[in-house]
């Protein structure tokens, strides 16, 4: 095999869909797949059955990233890391933020405790961060060096495993690169998130909470155009990206409001589903991501529009409900609010 990629979380959302960009595209890898498979992660979303032979292309492991002996074993069959594996879930960590603490910052410094071990051979090490860690955007386009103002424990987790990356690289020059997605959508995410719990709403006939007037904003962008940069940078020369940090995003700002009415829509179902709940503490207000870094470093672009990835992304989950119908009980996250009140978000 021409190099061996580390991906961890790879059974995840995002993780999943590189899984599949690179094996589908780089026949002549091999994979490594480290995942603890949480209730956001499934050997179904790899792109073989991982109890099938697989010519060594891919190769599973189940465990958690925290443990140091596992990873350090993995990462020392690697020519690259590209570290997914995360605890994701605004409202989630509003709860139960112990875990996000753990599995982002503890985690995170595992793999690269790893990476500084077998730096010699490690030629990548792409730590994927979240457009989180900026809080709500204080100017139009959120570009890398706006200030980190985490509003969540999740988005505070995210932060403290950025820093955290780039610390190593400045003390260690170990060959790290953080890439800062705004918000995911595609196939294989979990019902947690907006997106496919607006979908399977629309499908089930049930209504679609929106948090406060729904006029939050965020820039949503297709997960195919995220794998696509991920490629770049880890194919690319270290001189051009060592050190760098990457937004990875649309450069678009949509309300969850619109979102919301463009999925309803698409699907034919009535607005009357669209209903209002109380905002969520730590809500971001806006995010927009400035992209013209990479852009002029790469010439990257996202080239899924909204109109069609989201019509893809409907047609999947219509098309897939033996595969989401099981996590249904987990769209809809309990929370007290500022007030006091106990709220469904």
């Amino acid at each position: 095999m021409k190099k061996t990629i580390l991906v961890t979380g790879g059974a995840g959302f995002i993780g999943s869909n590189f899984v599949r960009h690179i094996y589908n595209t780089y026949p002549d890898y091999r994979i490594i797949v480290l995942d603890a498979l949480t209730y956001a992660g499934h050997v179904e979303n790899l792109p073989v059955d991982i109890n099938e032979e697989t010519d060594g292309r891919l190769i599973f492991w189940y465990g958690n990233v925290t443990n140091a002996e596992l990873v350090d074993t993995l990462v020392s069959q690697a020519d690259a890391v590209v570290h997914f594996a995360a605890e994701t879930h605004v409202t989630r960590s509003i709860y139960d933020n112990l875990l996000f603490f753990e599995t982002d910052v503890i985690g995170t410094q595992t793999i690269a405790n790893a990476v500084l071990k077998y730096r010699d051979r490690i030629q990548r090490f792409i730590h994927i961060s979240t457009s989180e860690v900026y809080g709500t955007a204080y100017k139009t386009l959120m570009d890398e060096d706006h200030p980190l103002m985490p509003m969540s424990p999740y988005a505070a987790a995210k932060a403290g495993a950025d820093r955290l990356v780039y610390s190593y690289w400045t003390t260690y020059e170990i060959p790290a690169v953080i890439i800062r997605p705004f918000n995911n959508y595609g196939t294989h995410q979990h019902l947690e998130k907006a997106v496919p719990r607006f979908i399977t709403s629309c499908i089930l006939g049930e209504p679609i909470r929106l948090h406060g007037d729904g006029s939050a904003a965020r820039d949503y962008i297709h997960a195919e155009d995220t794998c696509s940069a991920i490629d770049l940078i880890l194919h690319a020369d270290g001189k051009l990206v060592n050190g760098e940090v990457f937004n990875v995003a649309s450069a678009v700002d949509r309300s969850m409001l619109s979102v919301a009415k463009d999925i309803v829509g698409m699907m034919g179902a009535d607005e009357s589903l669209i209903t209002f709940v109380g905002d969520r503490p730590g809500q971001v207000f806006r995010h927009t991501g400035d992209i013209a870094k990479i852009e002029r470093v790469f010439g990257w672009k996202p080239k899924v529009s909204w109109e069609d990835g989201l019509k893809r992304t409907i047609e999947w989950y219509t098309e897939q409900q033996k595969w989401w119908e099981k996590q249904l009980w987990m769209r809809a996250v309990p929370i007290i609010t500022r007030s006091g009140k106990k709220e469904l978000h």
